[in-house]
Formats: structure tokens, C-alpha cells, sequence
């Protein structure tokens, strides 16, 4: 359909300039008819065309991460470039250092301009839960034409309509997240466009976040000489990434990471609960090397290598030698149980924490399934193990199937890109790039068709 639209467009204006301009215009335009491949309509929930890119960046406690995904052949997001810059602008999820977060931002841009031959202005960037309030709504929309059948502008125009809601003061709209569609009949449908229905509702997450954060991510993405295309709340971009399908319904994701846990709570399909809370896997390392009276990065290598999150679990309880560079300390033994032991308290205390703030908001009922992901306690073994204890609630590491090719620096960044390709009936839009940047007036073109056919 979309293909059938494209070209409809394209001989319309090959027609109005062959008639009312000279040749040398029908030439430009077929030139830029090559280019419009990136630029079609969105047409029968056909959020992006091939060729589009969309640049993702998650802002983490100990690195920036950005990935840069072009939609190919086969209208699947491939990584054309993945690049990361340590950060420390970002602590217990507050923006402490705005200078530091747009200079490793500004710098993993640059590696992927060099690695695409693009120039990159803008990206779409995640948001931690804590930032965040979901906010359910529903409209019943009649068809304009109910002979026809319900179209794609009806849909559209309801989910700009659903969003029509009493912002609090202090917070600010981010996203839109259709839910469940349902058609005059009572009968519920995944896209209703087509269906001779009268009218239908639509049920949608409205997703709000806290003004000041946005505003210091505008500041810092300025500082970085891009534009901002969209805010995603982190596990809400994850989703779709670290889920597999027959495990998306009545499930508490939990991206551990290094200096903070983001908690997405899924009720059925709708995106009923997210926060975050400040500790994760560097937790486990300071707890380690401060007991251990080791370096972190020594301490880190022992949670990585020996990690077990239950004491119970120990097989056999070898001995560690501590490879420390304090003379007092040099060639010191310890047992794996001593190790285990630490580690052990502190995935006991995120747990407690995690059930704390999922049962004070009253969201813990609504829970059959958790998973887990991130790099924070994932490759500790038994860590699911740990959070059923501490949960009550069957506890599983992460399988999904496309998560397996990516990697785990980048899943975050990735699952952004993926999240925004696939939105239904959003205004998808690719992220601003320039192929080159002395083609300002062929530029000027494209972007002028651009708004000619998204308005």
C-alpha cells in the first residue's frame, strides 16, 4: 500500500514539473526521488521505510551508549554503527554533571559519524523510571467514513486525541502508547483499519515525566549539538528486545545495571508501573573491595569470575588468592565463601528494596513473572534464584531471542532503536542525519516534501 502511495506521489510532481517547469527540474526531481526512499508517508501502520535511520543513546551510570540503526530491505533495523564513552555525569540516576554527560554524548556521535559517513543531528534518548508516571485514558472515536471502513488517519487522529489529559504541574508528556483498540461490536483488534466499524475506543498509556529531568536532557543534548526526536522510559524501550512473545502478559522486567534498577511492571500488555531505585551491580563491587580492602577493579574481576548470588549454592569452597597491589594484603587467600557471602547480602538487600517499592505501590499482585536483565547482577549465577526467594514471585534471566545478538553494552540503546521502528500508529519519525554536508539545497527539498506529505 505504501508502495502504491509512493508512486502515485512521484507522478503527480513528475507530471506538475514536466508540465509547468523545464526538463532540467523533472531531472532534479528524479534524482531526488532516489533520496525519498527514507521519506515515504506512514501508510497501514507502516511506521518507517527502508532506508531510514534512527539514532538511539541511553545514558548510563558509568558510560554513554549510542547505536545508530538503518531499516533494511526487509524493513528489519540493522546496527550500522554501535559506540560507547565512560561517563560519570549521571549518579544514583541524577544528572550531576551536565558538562560531562554532553561531552561522552558529543563524542560516541562523532565515532558514529565516522563510522556511517553521516552526519547526525538529533537521536532519540531513554529516561529512567523514576522521571516517570504512566497515566491510563481512553476515547471512542467514530469513523469518518464508516462505509469505508475505519482508516489510518481515524486512528491516528485518536491517539493525538487520547493524549488530551490534565497534565500536573511539575510534569510534561513524552509518549503515547496504544493499547488495546476495541470495535463497536466489543470485538478487540490488533489493527482495526479496514474494519467496517461505526467507531471504535482506544485505550492508551500516557506517558508523562518530570519537566526539570527534560529539561536538563534538552540542555545537555544542545550542548552536544543535537535535537532530541523522543524520551522513552528505559524498560518500555527494552519490552519487546529482552521478552520473548509468549512471556509479554502480567511481567515485572528488571534492568539491574551498574549504579541503578529500572522496574517496568506489564499488565497484560499495558505499561502499568515504572521506577527506578539507586543500586545495581557497582554496589556489589564496592561492597567487595571495600571488605576485601581490594580495588574495584579487582573486586570487580572477583564478582565476575566467582560470582554466586546464594552461599548455599557453594559446591565446593576453594580458595581465592587476592591479586592486590597493598603490600599489606599481597598473596592473601580467601575462601569463595567469604566471597559469596558479600555478594550475597548485598542482591538480598535489592531484592528486599525492589519487593518494598512494588508492594507499596500496589502493583505486586498484578505480577506472575519477573525477568531479569542488565549487567549488573545477570552474570552472577543463581541471581534468579535469589529473587524468587526475596520476591515470592518465579524469577527468570532474560531469553529473548533477539537479545542473543546484540551486545549487552549496547541492548538499551538497541532496544530504543527497535522500540521506535516498531510503534503502531505513532508519528514515527527517523532521526535527522546529513549524507553530506554541502547538499544544503537538495536538503532544503527533501525536507520541504517532507512536510508536504506528514502534514
Amino acid at each position: 500500500m505504501a508502495k502504491n502511495v509512493k508512486n502515485e506521489c512521484y507522478n503527480i510532481i513528475a507530471k506538475l514539473l514536466q508540465k509547468y517547469y523545464n526538463y532540467y527540474w523533472l531531472f532534479l526531481w528524479n534524482v531526488i526521488y532516489i533520496h525519498l526512499e527514507k521519506f515515504i508517508l506512514k501508510i497501514g501502520g507502516i511506521n518507517l521505510a527502508i532506508g531510514d535511520i534512527i539514532v538511539g543513546i541511553d545514558i548510563g551510570t558509568s558510560k554513554v551508549c549510542t547505536v545508530v540503526g538503518e531499516v533494511n530491505n526487509f524493513g528489519q533495523i540493522e546496527i550500522i554503527s554501535n559506540t560507547s564513552y565512560k561517563c560519570s555525569g549521571l549518579k544514583k540516576c541524577k544528572i550531576i554533571n551536565e558538562d560531562e554527560i554532553s561531552l561522552s554524548i558529543a563524542k560516541t556521535i562523532k565515532d558514529a559519524e565516522e563510522e556511517t559517513n553521516l552526519k547526525i543531528n538529533s537521536a532519540y534518548v531513554t529516561i529512567p523510571g523514576k522521571y516517570v508516571t504512566i497515566v491510563q485514558n481512553m476515547i471512542t472515536k467514530e469513523a469518518r467514513d464508516k462505509y469505508s471502513g475505519i482508516s489510518v488517519r481515524d486512528v491516528q487522529n485518536a491517539v493525538m486525541q487520547v493524549k488530551d489529559i490534565e497534565i500536573p504541574d511539575g510534569k510534561t508528556l513524552i509518549d503515547i502508547v496504544p493499547d488495546k483498540i476495541t470495535l463497536e461490536n466489543g470485538t478487540v483488534v490488533t489493527d482495526p483499519v479496514g474494519n467496517l466499524s461505526s467507531s471504535f475506543t482506544i485505550s492508551a498509556q500516557i506517558i508523562l515525566a518530570e519537566k526539570d529531568y527534560v529539561r536538563q536532557l534538552h540542555n545537555i543534548f544542545k550542548k552536544a549539538g543535537l535535537e532530541i526526536d523522543g524520551i522513552v522510559p528505559t524498560t518500555l524501550a527494552e519490552r519487546n528486545l529482552v521478552l520473548d512473545n509468549n512471556e509479554l502478559h502480567d511481567i515485572m522486567l528488571l534492568d539491574i545495571g551498574a549504579g541503578n534498577t529500572d522496574i517496568g511492571v506489564f499488565e497484560g500488555s499495558s505499561f502499568v508501573y515504572t521506577n527506578s531505585i539507586p543500586v545495581g551491580g557497582d554496589n556489589i563491587t564496592n561492597d567487595i573491595a571495600v571488605v576485601l580492602n581490594i580495588s574495584e577493579e579487582e573486586a570487580d574481576k572477583l564478582k565476575r569470575q566467582y560470582g554466586l548470588a546464594l552461599k548455599s549454592f557453594i559446591d565446593n569452597d576453594n580458595d581465592i588468592i587476592l591479586n592486590t597491589s597493598k603490600d599489606a594484603n599481597k598473596n592473601r587467600i580467601i575462601k569463595s565463601s567469604e566471597l559469596i557471602e558479600i555478594i550475597e547480602a548485598r542482591i538480598e538487600e535489592i531484592f528486599t528494596i525492589i519487593n518494598k517499592n512494588i508492594t507499596n505501590s500496589g502493583v505486586k499482585q498484578k505480577i506472575n513473572n519477573v525477568v531479569l536483565t542488565g549487567q549488573g547482577i545477570v552474570n552472577i549465577n543463581k541471581s534468579d534464584v535469589a529473587g524468587k526467594i526475596n520476591l515470592n514471585i518465579p524469577v527468570k534471566i532474560s531469553t529473548g531471542r533477539a537479545i542473543s545478538t546484540v551486545k549487552p553494552t549496547y541492548r538499551t540503546s538497541y532496544a530504543l532503536v527497535r522500540y521506535i521502528a516498531a510503534r503502531p500508529f505513532a508519528k514515527t519519525v527517523s532521526s535527522s542525519i546529513d549524507t553530506q554536508n554541502n547538499e544544503n539545497f537538495i536538503k532544503t527539498i527533501i525536507e520541504k516534501i517532507k512536510e508536504f506529505f506528514y502534514s
